[in-house]
């Protein structure tokens, strides 16, 4: 990798809002070149900060295009950050199958296509990074967000082998698992409706009430950058980062420690089911 800062070349998945904005927003501010992705920069057209590309995660034609792109333009991509993804929640049993489909074509295939893209690249140029945003959901199944837990342990699990795969092309490989924080994303996840008459009515409404809360009291997306910014820094990251309440990172050291039924109860105690 570069050892000048300012000429770092950054691609952020999912750049234009939420915790990919402020990652891109915190990196320019320090100096980096960024590059952001939307499925639809258009919508954006007032956006300055940094410069948004088209990107869909399930289009590997586009994925390719951008960090075609990017070469072209600075001949390298130091630093990919894999952020984009998309909530989703709903028993599991009334989830329809294409959702579940789209969910792991953005949780998972998608971070798995650009990541690929980029490899050839960081490659070419002696090493690169790549920081994939997860989740603290990852660590756990969580009731009605069964999906979203499996799509980022999945991510979790495959990046801690990946990375192994990379050390001898100094490419290196991290997760990054925030917890709740005050962004869009409930606005933008997919919900299963809550079904009358549904067995799973009562207790489905009520969890998605509490998850709603969670995120509207979050903490702010720049605490996520300035992790991210220390990571890049250290050039040496670990396999995993939580970043979070102080509750919701216990909440995985407690997994480790306490027996696997009685992790359960505390869940379901919180859940209120």
């Amino acid at each position: 990798m570069s050892t000048n800062q300012n000429s770092k070349v950054v691609l952020i998945t999912g750049g234009s809002s939420g915790i990919g904005k402020s990652i891109g927003v915190f990196l320019v501010n320090k100096g980096y070149i960024v590059y952001g992705t939307s499925r639809n920069p258009a919508r954006f057209s007032d956006f300055k900060i940094f410069t948004l590309l088209a990107l869909d995660v399930a289009d590997t034609k586009g994925i390719q295009a951008a960090v075609t792109f990017i070469e072209e333009k600075h001949g390298r991509l130091d630093i990919l950050i894999n952020n984009a993804g998309a909530g989703i929640t709903g028993p599991i049993e009334e989830i329809p199958e294409e959702e579940i489909l789209r969910n792991f074509t953005t949780n998972y295939f998608g971070p798995i296509n650009v990541t690929k893209a980029v490899l050839p690249l960081m490659r070419k140029q002696g090493g690169g990074m790549v920081i994939n945003i997860t989740s603290i959901a990852g660590y756990m199944g969580l009731p009605f967000r069964g999906i979203y837990s499996a799509s980022k342990a999945a991510l979790e699990m495959t990046t801690e082998a990946w990375r192994m795969e990379l050390k001898s092309a100094n490419i290196m490989m991290t997760n990054v698992a925030p917890g709740d924080f005050a962004t869009n994303i409930a606005a933008g996840r997919y919900h299963a409706p809550v079904i009358k008459g549904s067995p799973y009515e009562k207790p489905y409404k009520k969890t998605l009430e509490l998850m709603d809360a969670h995120v509207d009291e979050g903490k702010d997306p720049e605490e996520m950058a300035k992790v991210i910014f220390e990571i890049i820094k250290g050039n040496d990251p670990r396999v995993h980062y939580k970043v979070g309440e102080f509750m919701q990172k216990f909440s995985i050291v407690l997994k480790r420690i306490l027996p696997d039924k009685m992790y359960e109860r505390l869940l379901m105690n919180h859940y209120k089911l």
